[in-house]
């Protein structure tokens, strides 16, 4: 899926959600992220195609074995 951005704020702004989203998955999980980019990537498209916060998708727990962002889509 290509996902644009109408400009740098509206970037930025995706980043800012991504960082929140992942910072409460790193809660969950216990440890920092190795995957990080991947992990705010997925999310991003997902986020942009409207499935981020849906079961099985961008926010939920992203580690091996695990649903991550994106997972079962």
């Amino acid at each position: 899926m290509a996902v644009t951005y109408a400009s740098a704020a509206d970037l930025a702004e995706a980043l800012r959600s991504a960082a929140a989203a992942h910072g409460r998955h790193e809660q969950e999980i216990g440890h920092a992220d190795p995957d990080w980019p991947d992990w705010y990537a997925q999310y991003m498209v997902d986020e942009r195609a409207g499935l981020a916060g849906q079961p099985g998708q961008a926010g939920q727990a992203g580690q091996a074995g695990q649903a991550g962002p994106g997972a079962g889509a």
